[in-house]
């Protein structure tokens, strides 16, 4: 059984695998900043395993060095060979997006569904875009036989303003972050949390007392402010989730430019399966598409796809182990 592991901000899921497209078994969710580090999590999980696993890896948000992962929105630092030394067999360390990107070859059919068509003889190139507690990216580049995938750090690249209130949001944003600003703080959980709390000081309001009680009580306002806008409950609050909407579609035409991923993009993370029926509404193509003189040459024709398998990132975290253990 091949231990696999998806390291995340918020939460660290860590399941078995006989077969990466089958189920996993033993699937465990632990709150990530309710420990010091990933080697007291995996400890905890297999103390209660009746045999240790044959191989692992782990998919973890950040950017990964020769096997060491550091986690972007957490203080940890992350080690295959201390990993491997611990579990007293071999450890491998990706990044949660090359995970996810594994994910896309051994996912069930049914867990994808389509925001645009695209070429139906689409080939080439693809790509992977994940809004959650941050913004993942990858790509998965066409070496004539199969898909390969790799890692990026895109979605720490800076944002660009496609409007004057964009250009607002900038500044404002320039000043919360004492300079840069990346696509990572407007498209994901504190994304959400940003463009509402923009928009509020804009508007001279303050927080409606539901936000205002979850952020005295230290849950999320994020999740509060995305379920007023898919209610409709609260007009800022739909405000706020249709832009996001909007800037996730335009950075991933960003990011399926820039890999040319003329095979589709695919949208993982947490946050898309939850607004699925705002990423439907329209916003999201339009803003994936609108490109200039790369809509009709390019965008158009690639395919567009949300990935509604919660299980990506443990699939292909399993299924890079396999892989690396078929080849060694």
């Amino acid at each position: 059984m091949i231990l696999a592991g998806d390291i995340g901000g918020t939460n660290t899921r860590l399941a078995l695998f006989g077969d990466p497209a089958g189920e996993p078994e033993n699937l465990q969710t632990f709150s990530s900043r309710a420990h010091a580090g990933l080697g007291e999590i995996v400890a905890a999980y297999c103390a209660g395993l009746a045999h240790p696993p044959g191989a692992a890896c782990f998919g973890v948000a950040g950017p990964v060095r020769d096997g060491v992962g550091r986690v972007t929105n957490l203080p940890w630092t992350v080690d295959a060979a201390a990993l491997a030394t611990q579990l007293g067999t071999r450890a491998w360390v990706i990044n949660d997006l090359e995970a996810n990107a594994h994910g896309v070859a051994v996912m069930p059919p049914t867990s994808l569904v389509e925001l645009h068509a695209g070429r139906p003889e689409a080939s080439g190139n693809r790509a992977i875009i994940a809004a959650g507690t941050g913004l993942g990216e990858a790509g998965l580049y066409w070496d004539g036989v199969t898909h390969q995938p790799f890692a990026c750090e895109g979605g720490h690249a800076s944002f660009a303003p496609g409007s004057p209130l964009e250009d607002e949001l900038l500044v404002w944003l320039r000043a919360k972050y004492a300079g840069h600003v990346s696509w990572e703080r407007v498209v994901s959980g504190m994304g959400i949390v940003n463009l509402h709390d923009f928009l509020r000081q804009r508007a001279g309001q303050p927080d409606p007392e539901f936000i205002a009680a979850v952020r005295r009580s230290g849950g999320d306002p994020g999740a509060a402010i995305s379920n007023a806008g898919l209610a409709g409950t609260d007009p800022i609050c739909v405000e706020t989730l249709d832009w996001l909407v909007a800037l996730y579609g335009a950075e991933a035409g960003n990011l399926a430019l820039k890999l040319m991923a003329t095979a589709g993009l695919y949208v993982g993370g947490g946050i898309a399966p939850r607004i699925l029926d705002k990423l439907r509404d329209g916003r999201f193509a339009e803003a994936f598409l609108a490109k200039g003189r790369m809509r009709a040459t390019v965008m158009e024709a690639i395919p567009v796809r949300v990935i509604l398998d919660d299980h990506a990132a443990l699939r292909g975290s399993a299924r890079c182990a396999a892989l690396r253990l078929g080849g060694s």
